[in-house]
């Protein structure tokens, strides 16, 4: 699939920099950088460990500890 991109001057000059310093082509580099870019985007978000977490069995639901705590101050800049 061809494309064309258009970039700004310093960007140019910093991929024809690039390009020279490491031997490959701007095109090359271009179909890197957005290899990446992509791979990393369209990662989840979590991790699969996080999003298959299930709590701990005998730890108590967080919300079972405000029976506990007192009525909310009055807010003095309400």
């Amino acid at each position: 699939m061809n494309f064309n991109i258009y970039l700004d001057d310093r960007t140019g000059q910093q991929l024809v920099i690039a390009a020279e310093r490491t031997g490959e082509t701007k095109n090359a580099l271009i179909r890197k950088a957005i290899s990446e870019w992509l791979a990393r985007y369209n990662q989840p978000t979590w991790s699969e460990e996080v999003l298959s977490f299930n709590g701990v069995a005998d730890m108590p639901p967080f919300e079972s500890g405000r029976n506990h705590l007192g009525a909310p101050a009055v807010d003095p800049l309400a």
